[in-house]
């Protein structure tokens, strides 16, 4: 599964960069779900093609993300929101002398986490 996600990740980020054919196989094999043997059909290719295709696609794309880091990047950004996250739950109503002030602080969190899971999407 972690392998998958990362696949995605990749061509979340670099998918673009790609030429058509290689978007579409790409697309259809990982994200569609077809298999080799349904590709090439489609395609009018080799099964053995289809799987070369995919091989130097995944290698493009790594070679993209060894480059420019970008997911590297986002997943420690995002690491960094979700302590945000987990700190903001650690404030407690007895942190604060008056009501009003416990009620402000719920209203500054709730607008940080709306801003953090813009942020992530």
């Amino acid at each position: 599964m972690k392998e998958i996600a990362e696949k995605a990740l990749l061509f979340d980020f670099y998918g673009p960069l790609l030429t058509e054919k290689q978007g579409k196989i790409w697309d259809l094999y990982y994200q569609q779900d077809y298999s080799l043997s349904e590709i090439a059909a489609e395609e009018g290719i080799s099964r053995q093609a289809v799987y070369d295709l995919l091989k130097r696609t995944e290698k493009i794309l790594e070679g993209y993300e060894h480059k420019l880091g970008l997911i590297f990047r986002f997943i420690q950004e995002r690491d960094k929101f979700h302590r945000i996250e987990s700190l903001l739950e650690e404030v407690k109503k007895e942190d604060f002398s008056s009501g009003s002030a416990w009620k402000r602080q719920l209203d500054i969190n709730m607008r940080i986490k709306e801003i953090i899971a813009d942020t992530l999407e």
